[in-house]
Parts: structure tokens; sequence; C-alpha cells
């Protein structure tokens, strides 16, 4: 017998959870949401024929690997193709540092340890290059998502676990002057704090921002990890926390410890979007914690369909306390089902349109939180009353937008 779920009922519980601040609420943000943002040449916002701010892995494996000498070439390419499907930048660097350890003078397609070595700085030079884009100076999926974030007296911070390279939120949050804690501390030069990543000493008002996979503007000084080094510092973009010395492995070590103790806490609520599952590390931690803490919840808004999204569906067949919601369907309590909305309820067809319609016209409506600008949008209205009132307000907004780009353009 075919199941359905109705998304009318799960969205109307995450609306008040969101609204009320009580409750433990962390997210975990991948790379689908700068995907969702599409801005013009100037790095403008541009909704409708704009390119994503910063592409998805598959592009910028192809970037960062398109411009290396021609025995990098040859030496990248090999590392990709002997990974075969599951090559994808992070992997193929995992592997290029790996041989950089290993080699010494020998060689292998060309290149020695030392050659390996510089092939990562190449590649991570050029990675720096595609994900440093500022982010728009109109109003965006990240400055609604900061307005939900502070716009709440809150008893617990929100955490937010992104293994994203780029300086997206730090602008967001900065802009917003919304105060946060990043791991580290200082002025001239911001040390990273492991003592302080694995406390909470902090105000509830300040936000937590942890860059799982390093970021941009990371530096290793004088055998500290440091901060604020601008966009050309790419020496920390994903280094294999797995495989490094001590001194390097130690950031990455204390935030995915701090991501495990977080889904570890009872009664919290992890947000998973643009997030794909096939990030083993990460994959690792949510299967052992959610094992042993069943007070936990972590609810993945997936852009693709239930097929498509196996990675996170198998995981949710395993832990019932992870639920799917993909654009046709849902995977709840390990159960999966077709998405089948009920009987509108009395003034409730504005607060469907914000997570139930088309993606493009002529299109059949679909779960739309999939999409982090949706999802965001979400988030940010979970506390209006009216949102026709809202909803045209917005809407008026953006056609200003639109019209003093025209003015502009003309």
């Amino acid at each position: 017998m075919e199941t359905f779920h109705n998304p009318d009922r799960f969205m109307g519980d995450l609306r008040q959870i969101l609204s009320q601040g009580r409750k433990r609420i962390g997210l975990l943000v991948g790379a689908g949401a700068p995907l969702s943002i599409k801005v013009d040449s100037a790095g403008n916002l541009d909704d409708f024929s704009g390119a994503p701010l910063i592409p998805g892995v598959e592009e910028l494996t192809r970037v960062a690997l398109s411009n290396l000498d021609p025995i990098q070439t040859t030496a990248a390419s090999s590392v990709r193709d002997l990974l075969g499907d599951k090559a994808n930048i992070e992997t193929i660097l995992s592997h290029i540092r790996l041989l950089s350890q290993a080699l010494g003078q020998a060689e292998i397609n060309g290149l020695n340890g030392h050659g390996y070595s510089e092939l990562s700085k190449a590649i991570c030079k050029a990675i720096g290059l595609v994900v440093g884009p500022n982010l728009p100076k109109q109003r965006n999926a990240y400055s609604e998502l900061i307005s939900w974030i502070s716009g709440t007296l809150r008893t617990n911070a929100v955490e937010i676990f992104t293994t994203n390279y780029d300086l997206l939120f730090e602008e967001a949050l900065e802009r917003a002057r919304a105060p946060y804690f990043d791991g580290f501390s200082g002025g001239a030069s911001p040390f990273f704090d492991p003592v302080t990543v694995a406390g909470d000493d902090l105000p509830s008002r300040w936000s937590r921002l942890w860059k799982l996979h390093g970021s941009i503007g990371w530096a290793l000084e004088d055998g500290n990890v440091v901060r604020g080094r601008g966009r050309d510092a790419t020496q920390l973009v994903y280094p294999d926390h797995l495989k490094y010395d001590l001194t390097q492995k130690q950031p990455y070590a204390a935030l995915f410890e701090r991501l495990k103790r977080f889904v570890l806490t009872p009664d919290t609520l992890l947000l998973a979007t643009g997030f794909s599952f096939r990030d083993a590390h990460v994959c690792a931690i949510l299967d052992e914690a959610l094992a042993m803490n069943s007070n936990t919840a972590v609810f993945a808004f997936q852009y693709q369909s239930l097929e498509a999204e196996n990675a996170a569906c198998r995981l949710a067949y395993d832990h019932p306390n992870l639920s799917v919601y993909a654009s046709d369907g849902a995977v709840i309590n390990g159960i999966p089902g077709k998405w089948r909305p009920g009987e509108l309820p009395k003034n409730w067809q504005d607060i469907r349109a914000t997570f139930w319609g088309t993606r493009r016209a002529g299109d059949p409506s679909v779960f739309l939180l999939g999409d982090f600008s949706h999802f965001t949008r979400f988030c940010a209205l979970a506390q209006a009353t009216d949102l026709s009132n809202v909803t045209q307000a917005v809407k008026s907004e953006e056609l200003v937008d639109v019209q003093k780009g025209d003015i502009d353009a003309g």
C-alpha cells in the first residue's frame, strides 16, 4: 500500500518551533546554499537570468582543475580517474596530499612528493578564486536567515555548521551587526581557541559559526591556526583533518567534536539545507550520534526527488529521528511516501505558499524548502501572522529593485 505524507502538518509544526526561540536549533549548510543565489556579472542579485553566486561541487571541481600546468593536469586527472565516481575536489585533494606525504623523491605521473604538495597549493588557490565572491548587497537568502536568527529572543544560541569555505555567513552576520563566535579569539591575529569551542560560556544571543572544512582567510602561522588573512589565504581550505599533523588537525577535530556534541544533546533540532549527505566524515558523526540519542532530530531539506537523494534517504531509513523532505516526497519515521497536501485549513493558503508551489511557470507544484532561498524565507516568515501583507510587501520591494536595476542599466 502506497504511503502519503501531508506537508501542511509537518511544516505547521516546524513553523511553530522556529517562531518560539526555546528549542536548541542548529543548521547544517552545504554547497547548495550559495548555489541558490543568482547574480549578474557585477555581483548584483539577479533571480531571473543570473548565474549561481558560487557553483556546485561538480563545477567547482572542473574549474579548480582547469588552470593547472600540463604536468599538474596529468597528475590530477590520473587521481580523478583512480577515484572514479567518488571524485570531487575534496576527495581529489585528500588523495593528492597523501601522495605528497608518501612519495618523497619517487615520482608518479611526473611529480614527486614536493610536486604533489605544490599541486595541492595550486588547487587550493583556484578554489579560493571560485568561492571568494562577496555577498550581494541586496536582501538575499543569507540576510533573511540572519534576520530569523537575530530576530528572536533565544534560550540557546543557534549553531551553524557549514562545509563551505566562503565568507558569506560572516558577511551576513556582520552586516546585520549580529554577534557570533567562530572558534577564533583576538584582534591582530585571531587564533583558534578549542577550549571555548568546547564550552558554552558565551551569551545565547551570540550565534556559533563552525567551518567544518576550513575557510578562505585561515592560515597557519608559527604553529597556530589564525584567520583574517584575506581571500587569498587558502592554505587551510579542506585540510584532511584525519591525516594532517597534530597542529593542523586540531581545528577540525574540535569542530567535528562540536557537531557530535550538538547532536548528542537532548531535545535538539538540526536543520540540513543545501547538504548532499555525501560527506563521509559528517555522515559518520550523524550516524553515530543519532543512534546514541533518540531525543534529537535532524530534518534534511533536499532539492531533488526522493529517488535522487538516496544518500540522505539511506541514513533516514536507519534512523527514524532523521527525516528527509525532498521535492516530491519525504522519509518520515523511516517510511518513504509521496507528498499529498490536505484540505486547506482556514487562513492557511499564504502559509502553504511558503513551502509548496511551482519552481517555474507551467511546472507541477512541489515541496520548495529544498531550495536554500525558499528555506530561509520560510524561517524569516515564521513569526509573521498575516502573510498576505508580508508577501505583498516583499513583491513590491522586489519590483522596486528590478525597476531600479532597469533605470541603472539605462
